[in-house]
């Protein structure tokens, strides 16, 4: 977008329009600028700490809780089995999965256009994680971001080889932890404490994953950290195609603002006649800025909208006895000229698209059948004659209970008539949320069969009701 669409470009020195060309956390010889965010406090920061400590409660706590006897949540890619609120998602519901993936990302889409980049800064486990736990942890040991600027510029000593290691090793064992809590995800708590509980040598491979991937955690969150938001997360790429000058972002008042001034003498005593703006130019909101950017310039890529700058100004603007907001929530059409007008033409195109994709989604969660049943012709048999005037076929049979009672079913053959099915074994009773296998053969008069290949239409009855239809073919001698 265009500078010009966010700012007046007479009140921005040449200085201050460098931005967009360069990132804030690099030197100029392309050097990593480490950012030290100064902790912030306020309204917004305590709001975003009950958002962050609740979802950091439920990620914990999730794999633990039973419906059901299954996991309230169970993401299975390897086996592909997905358990939702309890619900078990076999392979033949993928497509419910998938779907459901899209209308979550369109959704995130539709709340960018409205308020800009606030998934990053207020849900997105790598923010979460990152600022209140690991910075945490940080905070604690090392101090405040003047005290780690000045621990790590100091020579190496006890006292800081100490403080150093202490991090280090609870980041290491922080990393460890979210690896496995999220494994517990993929294989569920019970498969996790049997691995954990059983020699290593029984799973040198998965340990050695579980390495590898703790070392991954371990790197983004003790050094790669920002760099994840700004360079390699994909939805910080496709936000800046769906933020516009109607969206709600944290955005910095410059009318109100500019020109910048640090206080002087001659404010105080009104001598200074010269136009002054309320912002001071104290650096506060670039101190507590997690990318390192400076709001100021306006509305940026790297701005994952964590509120902390507000809270510092607020902060600022109340010891200097000025109205609170300087930056706020608001647009960049809000700010330039009183216009809001957030839900236009385009977002209300996204939020028509999401209205259908969501109606779709929960008329097929609705229609999605009690049962599933896969017939199939046995592998490798041929037809066998069964009296003087009998074909019979090899079936076997799936199973798929996807309901919290257990079923009594039956298999019955509605076409051809005069067709017999003989179960071999008992597959009649299937357990809740449950795959039940079986193995049957049907035997069908030479008179109803018509060729080699013929179909066969078999019925699956549930407590003598007609649940599911299967159809398939049945191999009969040429005539």
């Amino acid at each position: 977008m265009e500078t010009s669409n966010y700012f007046e470009l007479d009140v921005l020195n040449e200085e201050h329009q460098n931005f967009r060309n360069e990132l804030a956390t690099i030197n100029k010889d392309g050097s990593r600028k480490w950012v030290y965010a100064q902790e912030s406090q306020g309204r917004f920061t305590k709001a975003r700490s009950v958002v962050a400590y609740s979802l950091l409660t439920f990620l914990v706590v999730t794999p633990f809780i039973r419906v059901n006897g299954n996991p309230l949540v169970l993401l299975n890619v390897i086996e592909r089995k997905f358990i939702i609120l309890g619900v078990v998602f076999w392979p033949q519901d993928f497509y419910l999965v998938v779907l459901s993936l899209l209308t979550f990302i369109l959704g995130i889409g539709v709340f960018t256009s409205l308020l800009g980049r606030i998934w990053c800064g207020w849900t997105c486990p790598q923010t979460i994680f990152l600022e209140f736990v690991f910075r945490k942890v940080e905070f604690l040991i090392e101090g405040n971001a003047r005290q780690q600027i000045a621990l790590d510029k100091a020579p190496m000593s006890a006292t800081k080889f100490a403080r150093k290691a202490l991090k280090h090793s609870i980041f290491i064992v922080l990393a460890w932890m979210i690896c496995n809590l999220f494994l517990s995800y993929i294989i569920g708590t019970d498969e996790l404490f049997a691995i954990i509980t059983s020699p290593p040598s029984q799973h040198i491979s998965g340990l050695t994953a579980m390495v590898v991937f703790s070392g991954l955690f371990y790197g983004v969150f003790a050094r790669f950290r920002e760099q994840a938001c700004v360079v390699a997360c994909p939805y910080g790429r496709f936000m800046s195609a769906l933020v516009d000058p109607d969206t709600i972002a944290v955005t910095y008042d410059f009318k109100r603002g500019e020109p910048r001034h640090k206080p002087t003498k001659a404010d105080k005593t009104g001598a200074n006649t010269e136009p002054r703006g309320d912002c001071i130019d104290c650096g506060q909101c670039v101190m507590v800025c997690p990318t390192g950017i400076d709001i100021r310039n306006g509305i940026q890529l790297e701005c994952v909208n964590c509120t902390a700058c507000i809270d510092a100004c607020d902060t600022v603007m109340t010891k200097i006895k000025k109205p609170k907001g300087l930056i706020r929530y608001a647009s960049a059409n809000a700010i330039k000229h009183g216009a809001v007008n957030p839900f236009n033409t385009r977002v209300k195109g996204y939020i028509s698209v999401l209205s259908v994709m969501l109606i779709v989604l929960t008329t097929l969660f609705l229609r999605r059948p009690e049962m599933e049943a896969i017939v199939m012709r046995q592998p490798g048999t041929l037809f066998q004659k069964v009296g003087g005037d009998s074909i019979a076929n090899f079936y076997t049979l799936q199973l798929i209970n996807k309901t919290f009672t257990q079923k009594n079913v039956e298999m019955r053959v509605l076409e051809p008539q005069g067709a017999s099915l003989t179960p071999l074994g008992d597959y009649s009773r299937v357990a809740v949320q449950n795959v039940q296998h079986g193995r049957f053969f049907v035997a069908i008069p030479k008179t109803a069969l018509h060729g080699a290949y013929n179909t066969v239409r078999f019925g699956v009855f549930v407590d003598g009701k007609l649940v599911k239809e299967n159809t398939t073919t049945f191999i009969a001698p040429e005539k």
